[in-house]
Parts: structure tokens; sequence; C-alpha cells
């Protein structure tokens, strides 16, 4: 594991200062303060992710660019003296003693306070000042408090803490109408009577329990209700969300058939784009993979595309690669069946089916082998057979363990921030046993997989090629298997380079398709993963070749089904897509009222400009909203803490595709009906 003292200074460089954060005295403390003495030891090794942690009674320790934000807002000097309400683990104490003059810091939870205690004492805090008592209360005995910050939700800012707050004083508060969606409120008190509220964005924290608060302790809402409920407090000034809906609908181009859309305007924007990068907002929606075929159909046949490149196991897709060209089935294939292992929908399903018919009667029909078309799998780490691995051999020593990677591998992507699963995996000293047989075993799975590519000698990996993917193979799979979200950058960096193996080894006019999750397609700086120091392949290849060689693509929908399971490695449902929640790009969509649209974000050229509406529309957008995206596993019961995040839209993608409803694909192999075929090539 890296030293704690690289990663708390990485963590300030990467999740603080270049999310924004610029308090010196904050970024000093943040710097100084050691996060991994305030969580349970065995989530050490997890202290600077960006994600909140257990603490134990049910409570979290909040993500560090929350807390830094918070400090940031309250504007602290050092003789300041400060009210916390929620000591939790006391980190946020920690943080406010190294910057203000005293801490008066109160915890509901006497369990809590007392460890919390221990911890002041054992580092040398000695200007923090601890209660346990109720918080909504406040600490009216050593009022008034230069500043306030409460670290947990509440429904309004509580009176008492309103009173106990100086005549200059700041109070920093999340706020909202449901336990764990709130606004971030920084409240200024200007006068006796007179006060003055900012909202910073949407944050999610415990809530707070007490008279003045949520009450006493009750079972949380359920998640239509979370996901429904319209927060009391907007998160920033912007354009009246109706107006953008009807901005939208002028704007948009309608799809009235996926099977002969009007793909003029959309081709005239592509241009002459060398990559085309089309995404999907789930991995089991029909309409994205049967408009995302026509699209490339097109580009194929209009402007000379040979190379569809997609989110897939290399050795998997070299089988569709095999029967699209007709070629001996000696190369470039491994001996197992490919799309075998979860998620095999993805690929294995109906729609893809006619669009790899389409594919090899093209192949048939040209007279020119440099014309051929190529379909290759990106992910030459092979992720879903690797964890596939896992599971098997952790199925085999010990089922515990095993059900805690299947939880964990469910929270693999950079939006998803599960602390329980954190928890869980962090909990079993057998998952920690088995970390230096599963690396040896995956790096010999990735010594066959390089095998397996180099036997097609269009696309040959040289040594040293190979050297360096097994070699960082090692690092890549440790992380993957603790679920750490820093596997993302090293899977979206080898994507990435896959991708320009292949266009450099078929020359400077070769041009490529790129199917693959919106996640990693649209421009990760333009999301909260870019915040959090993640980028992917669409950032890259916008880095690689340019605005005007990169053409990215998003896609969306409302509601209607999906395929998709519940839990790693669990079987494949059809699932009902909840409408959108109100705070996201997609509610925007859906009240637009248009059923199928394509939505240009870009401008037409340097010297020329998007027309006023369309400007107007794309100004409106910029500001971050909530995004929704369903990977191979999708929780509804958590679907604002599983499935969203924040994102400037126009910035994310060139152009947004949407469907209103959408429906499940039909799925081949292991997952088909009853009775239906295995159909070449997903049944070998």
């Amino acid at each position: 594991m890296k030293d704690l003292h690289i990663l708390r200074q990485e963590m300030v460089k990467n999740q603080l200062i270049a999310r924004g954060i610029r308090d010196q005295a904050v970024l000093e403390a943040m710097r100084e303060v050691p996060r991994e003495e305030f969580v349970p030891e065995s989530l050490a090794e997890f202290a600077y992710e960006d994600a909140p942690l257990p603490i134990g009674e049910g409570q979290t320790i909040s993500q560090p660019y929350v807390v830094a934000l918070m400090l940031e807002k309250l504007e602290l000097s050092p003789g300041d003296r400060v009210l916390e309400i929620g000591t939790g683990s006391g980190y946020s104490s920690a943080l406010l003693s190294r910057i203000a003059g005293e801490v008066y810091t109160v915890e509901r939870l006497e369990s809590l306070v007392q460890a919390a205690r221990e911890r002041f004492l054992r580092l040398g805090y000695e200007n923090i000042h601890s209660r346990h008592s109720n918080g909504t209360l406040g600490w009216p005995e050593h009022a008034p408090y230069d500043a306030v910050i409460v670290t947990a939700g509440s429904p309004s800012i509580p009176d008492p803490l309103r009173e106990q707050l100086a005549v200059g004083g700041r109070m920093i508060i999340p706020i909202g109408s449901i336990p764990r969606l709130q606004a971030l409120v920084l409240m200024r008190r200007l006068s006796e009577h007179d006060y003055r509220q900012e909202n910073f964005g949407t944050v999610q924290f415990v809530p707070l329990i007490g008279a003045a608060g949520w009450g006493e302790p009750r079972n949380e809402p359920e998640e239509h209700e979370l996901q429904m409920a319209e927060p009391q407090v907007r998160l920033q000034p912007e354009a009246p969300p109706q107006y953008l809906s009807e901005l939208i609908r002028k704007s948009a181009e309608p799809i009235y058939s996926i099977v002969r859309p009007d793909l003029s305007g959309l081709l005239n924007r592509i241009g002459s784009a060398r990559l085309v990068l089309m995404g999907e907002a789930s991995h089991g929606t029909a309409e994205f993979y049967e408009l995302r075929a026509r699209i490339t159909q097109e580009l194929i046949i209009r402007k000379g595309f040979t190379i569809v490149a997609v989110e897939a196991d290399w050795p998997d897709a070299a089988w569709i690669n095999h029967y699209i060209q007709d070629t001996p089935a000696t190369l470039a294939l491994s001996e197992e069946r490919p799309f075998s292992r979860f998620p095999g929908w993805t690929w294995a399903n109906t729609s893809m089916l006619s669009f790899i018919e389409w594919l090899r009667h093209y192949n048939q029909t040209i007279g020119s082998v440099e014309q051929t078309i190529g379909f290759y799998g990106l992910d030459l780490y092979s992720l879903y057979s690797s964890i596939a691995a896992v599971l098997r051999y952790l199925d085999s020593v010990d089922s515990e363990t095993a059900r805690i990677a299947r939880q964990r591998y469910g929270c693999l992507s950079p939006w998803e921030h599960d602390p329980a699963a954190y928890g869980a995996a962090a909990l079993s000293d057998r998952y920690k046993e088995c970390e230096s047989e599963m690396v040896a075993m995956l790096q010999d799975l990735m010594r066959k997989r390089m095998e397996y590519a180099a036997r097609d000698s269009r696309f040959f990996f040289d040594e040293v090629q190979k050297a360096r993917l097994i070699a960082n193979a090692g690092r890549y799979y440790r992380l993957m298997y603790y679920g750490s979200v820093s596997s993302w950058n090293l899977r979206d960096h080898h994507l990435f380079e896959t991708l320009k193996m292949l266009l450099d080894v078929s020359g400077p006019s070769s041009r490529a398709v790129v199917w693959a999750h919106n996640s990693h397609l649209g421009d990760a700086s333009a999301t909260e993963m870019g915040a959090q120091g993640e980028y992917n392949v669409g950032q890259l290849c916008r880095k690689a070749f340019g605005e005007e060689g990169v053409y990215l693509i998003g896609f969306g929908t409302d509601h209607g089904t999906v395929a998709a399971a519940s839990n790693w490695d669990g079987p494949m449902e059809v699932m009902n897509v909840r409408p959108a929640h109100p705070e996201s790009y997609e509610r925007l969509c859906h009240d637009s009222r248009v059923e199928a649209f394509f939505l240009p974000l870009k401008s037409p050229s340097p010297a020329h400009s998007l027309t006023p509406l369309k400007e107007q529309l794309k100004q409106g957008l910029l500001i971050q909203r909530l995004e929704r995206a369903i990977g191979a596993v999708y929780r509804p019961e958590t679907e604002i803490l599983s499935h969203y995040f924040h994102a400037s839209l126009p910035r994310q993608f060139d152009e947004y595709v949407w469907f209103d409803e959408t429906r499940a694909v039909t799925p081949l192999g292991p997952e088909a009906a009853r009775g239906m075929p295995e159909t070449f090539p997903f049944g070998v």
C-alpha cells in the first residue's frame, strides 16, 4: 500500500486544489491532519479516497472535498470561535482546530464522543472542547460564535443555532426537505435580525437528529420519496427548468425512426473527425445499440470508417472480427467461449447480432481489402473475465469473501460511492490474505490474453508493449481487487492506448467508431470524475486528436426497461428504469415532450457559431446538473447514490441523443430465453 502521507498530499492536489479549493489555511490543515486516524483501522487504506466512509453507529465521515469546501466557505481566521454540530469521528474538529482559535463540538451519540476525545488527546489537539448533547440546540454557554458548521442535513436552519451566531458570523449547513438530499447553504448574520443565504450545490449528509432538526430517530423515507421530492432550496441560480426544456424542444432534431433516421445533420456536424465516440447511458438498452449501429453503417459507407472498437474484452471481440472478416478460425481466438462471462448480454444480444450480420455482408461485398471493416475489443485487461476469475477463486475458498467481492464490484464505476461496500470488504481479513494469490493468478491470465492478441498478425503487440502491460497489470489488478476508483484511470488509459494502436497500425487515414458507456466516452473533465482526479477515453482522445478530430456523442433516457443485474455476477433481469430525477438533465429532456431527438451542443466551426437559440440553450445547460448512468448493475432502490453524478453536458459531449422511453436488449447465449438459438459468434 502506498505511504499514507503521500496519499494525503495527493488528495490535497487532486481532490481539493484541482477542484477549486484555494484557502491556504484549509489546504495546510488537510495536508497535516491524518484522516486515517479518524476512520476504523480496517479502512485506513481507503482514507484518502474521495468518498465518505462508515465510522460506526450508522454514521459516516464526509468525503475530503466536501469537508474542505465547507471549511473554506466559513472564511475562518486564527482567533475565531467555532461551533461544530456533529462531531462524528472528530476529523472536521481536528481540521478546525488547526485553522481557528477555539472549537466547540457537540455530538448526540456518546460512543462517538468518547472515541473522538481519545483521538484529540492522543494527537495533541488541545483547543477542542466536546460535549455529548442534542446538537440542534447548540452550546449556548459559549455563544456567540464567529462560525457554525453543521455536518448533518436539516430540514431548515435550527433557530437555536441561528441565535448563537455572532453578528458578522457565518454558518454552513446542509438543508433539504428529505433526509439524504440537501443543498449546501452558507448563512451570514448581517445584524441582529438580518441574514443572507448562498447556495453551493447538492450534498448528501446523514440526518440532523434533534428537537430543532428531524426530531427523534426515525426510519428514512423510501427511495422513491428521495428521488421524486423537490428540494426546498434551489441549488444555484439558473434558467428555469421549464424554459430550458422549451429551448430543447425548439433546438432538437427529432428522430422519427431508428431504422431510417435522418442522419444528414449529424453527419455534417461530424465532418472530418477521425474518431466518433458513441456512448450509452446503460449497458442494456436496445435503442442505444440500434441507433449506434445505424450511425456506424452510414459512417462506414459515406465517410470511410474501417474500425469499430468497443468496450469489450479483446479475446471475445476477436471472435466477431473473425466472423465478419471470414478469416481462418486459428487467428486471434481464445479457447474460451466468447461473451460467456458476466455481463454477457452487453454484447451478446439480438441488436448486436443484426449489426454484426450487416458488417459481415458489407465485407463480403466490397472489393478492397483496405476497406474491410474490423471489430475490436479495447479492454486488454479483460475486466469482466478477470473479475469472473476472482469470484471463482473466492467461491472455492471463502463464500463470505466472495459475497463481499460481488458487492464491491457493483461499485467499480467512479460516480458510485457506497461506504457500506468499503466497510464490508475491509472487515474481512481473509480478503487481504487472498490478495497475493489473486494478483498472481490474474497476471497469468494477462499473459494468456497477450498471446491471443499476438496471434493476429495485423495487430501484433511487440514484446515491449506486452511486457509493459503485464508489469502494469499487477497494480491494476490489486486496485481492482480492492475496488479502488484509482483502477478506473489505469483501465481507461489502456482502452485509449489500444485505440491508438489500432489507428497507428491501420495508417494515418484510418478512422474509428468507438462504442462504450457514456462514463468512458464523455469528457471526464466536465464531470465530478475529473474533479476527483479521474480521466477517461473521451478526455484523452480530445487531448490527443484535438477538438476537431473527435466527436463525442452521449445517449440518455427517462424511463422504460433495462437489462441489468442486481449484484455483480448475478443473473440478468429486465428492470424498470425509474423516471428521471427532478434536478437532472434527463428531466429537462423528458419535459421537452419530444420522444426522441439529436441535440447538437458543439459550435459548427471556429468561424461559425450556433444559432442564437441553440447558443442560449447551451449556456443554460452549462451549469452542472445530475446525470444518470446505469452499468451492468442497476440498483433502483438507491438510485440517487448509485447512479447519479454531476456533469456539465455541453462540455461533456458534442451531441446528445435522447429516447424518452426505452426497452431492454434481448439477450443471446446464457441469458437467452429457452429455445432461442445461440447464434454464432456468440455461441460457438
